[in-house]
């Protein structure tokens, strides 16, 4: 998001497309003028902005180009999309955390199967690692209500401790969320998440599309 004050689009640095702030992330340099992710925007300093791909990150870093974008010598530390995918997933996850707490998300297999029959579920949430059988059931659940399998998104974006640890429970596989502001959030930063990994351009929300799934690496 664009700081206070701020233009609503920048510049790529890789491609040199003037895209809106919302699908490039901004990188600015730390005391010690190493280059650092600023996913939220809120980082002082002066920034330069890189389309939010993780091609376009390890592009930058390959041929150089921070350097030239901040006009300095910087530092570019190896492994600087990794990095950044991190603090992607990471903002997911503690997203995901917020939508527990206002009572948005509701986990275990039976308890999921029998929300998918008559509560205002907005998505499925699977752990990346979790058997097949549990996630295939579900999905023949949401066909029931809707008509098909695909009527609802499926975020298999995470493993089973990321789960876990972001619910604050013991070994969850599987999840879904209810209707609600904290859960449209969480979609938003996966959707993030998933468009910086496959590389997928902006266009509409990848959880509105019925042929995509995401899918955790």
């Amino acid at each position: 998001m664009p700081r206070k004050n701020e233009p609503v689009e920048r510049q790529c640095l890789v491609s040199r497309d003037v895209r809106p702030v919302e699908e490039l992330i901004r990188f600015v340099c730390d005391p010690e003028n190493r280059v650092v992710a600023d996913i939220k925007g809120t980082l002082p300093g002066r920034g330069v902005w890189v389309t939010a791909t993780r091609e376009a990150v390890e592009t930058a870093e390959r041929k150089r180009l921070f350097a030239r974008g901040f006009k300095a010598q910087v530092v570019v530390e190896p492994g600087l999309a990794d990095r950044v995918e991190g603090l992607l997933a990471d903002r997911a996850l503690s997203s995901l955390g917020l939508a527990r707490k206002a009572g948005l998300v509701i986990d275990g297999f039976a308890s999921v199967e029998a929300a998918v029959a008559r509560e205002p579920v907005v998505a499925l949430v699977e752990a990346s690692d979790g058997a097949e059988d549990g996630r295939r059931k579900l999905l023949q659940a949401v066909t029931r209500r809707y008509g098909r399998s695909d009527a609802l998104p499926l975020v298999a974006s995470f493993d089973a401790t990321q789960l876990s640890l972001a619910l604050g429970r013991g070994h969850v596989i599987h999840a879904c969320l209810k209707s609600g502001r904290a859960s449209s959030g969480f979609l938003e930063r996966v959707d993030r998440l998933e468009r910086f990994r496959t590389g997928v351009e902006a266009n509409r929300p990848l959880f509105e599309r019925p042929d995509f799934e995401y899918s955790g690496r």
